[in-house]
């Protein structure tokens, strides 16, 4: 990514910053795991920083 575009970069999320990787590891977290996924079915996890979709 160019350098001039790093200064505004995730500034479009409502957070108003681009997501770190502990911040969006529990959805990746939970898919892996069998025992608190295996329920789940034709979800989408949206790790969007602080925006809600319906759905």
């Amino acid at each position: 990514m160019p350098p001039e575009k790093m200064a505004s970069f995730g500034a479009q999320a409502p957070l108003g910053r681009p997501a770190q990787p502990d911040a969006i590891a529990p959805s990746y977290v939970f898919l892996a795991s069998e025992q608190l996924s295996s329920y789940y079915s034709g979800q989408v996890l949206t790790p969007v920083g602080g925006e809600a979709k319906p759905g």
